[in-house]
């Protein structure tokens, strides 16, 4: 069962753009498919991984962001690191609850643009950015994509049963939907994270 932080999307709508239905994932927030459709996020500091089984076009994107905990990110002993796994756990578990095979899994990801003033101190795009990278490493998924960092929010589109993904830079403007957005995300994850979770 997910925690207070890491939930299953449920903003699932028509979009007519693509022609099909799509899911839109905020912070915190994560979904899969073994449907022919599109799940959308925007990311500013956060990451999102895209993560499918390019067999059977099952797949499945999350988005999260490392708490600030300081110090190395990509340590396993950290706070931050333990989070983010969950964050990624948890997608990849349901992912393989689901009829995915670890083996044919792999991964595009996203963000960890430096966007949010007030967190250049602690470069919390690049420790997201970092992070999901060592983690796929770690578990043996290949990472076939990728646009990280840099200082633009992004628009991305993922259609699992095919894995294309469009991204789209978005020029920094006076909506700070964005911003606050995340500024939220990340004063609730001062809040503990949820249970342990064994991968198969």
């Amino acid at each position: 069962m997910a925690s207070d932080n890491e939930q299953f999307a449920t903003n699932v709508y028509y979009d007519r753009t693509f022609d099909c239905d799509a899911a839109k994932i905020l912070p915190g927030e994560y979904y899969y498919t073994p449907k022919d459709m599109l799940i959308v996020t925007v990311l500013g500091s956060c990451v999102s991984a895209c993560i499918r089984d390019r067999v059977s076009g099952l797949g499945g994107m999350n988005h999260f962001m490392l708490p600030d905990g300081g110090g190395d990110a990509n340590s396993p002993a950290s706070a931050s690191a333990r989070y983010g796994s969950y964050a990624m756990e948890i997608l990849i578990n349901d992912l393989l609850k689901s009829g995915a095979r670890r083996e044919n899994m792999e991964a595009k990801v996203f963000g960890g643009g430096a966007v949010l003033r007030g967190f250049t101190a602690i470069n919390v795009g690049e420790r997201n950015a970092a992070f999901v990278m060592s983690y796929l490493k770690t578990e043996k998924i290949r990472v076939v994509a990728e646009d990280l960092n840099d200082v633009f929010p992004r628009k991305v589109y993922f259609f699992p049963r095919t894995g294309k993904v469009l991204v789209k830079k978005l020029m920094q403007s006076h909506n700070d939907t964005l911003a606050k957005r995340e500024l939220d995300y990340a004063s609730r994850l001062k809040e503990p994270v949820g249970g342990e979770i064994d991968l198969f």
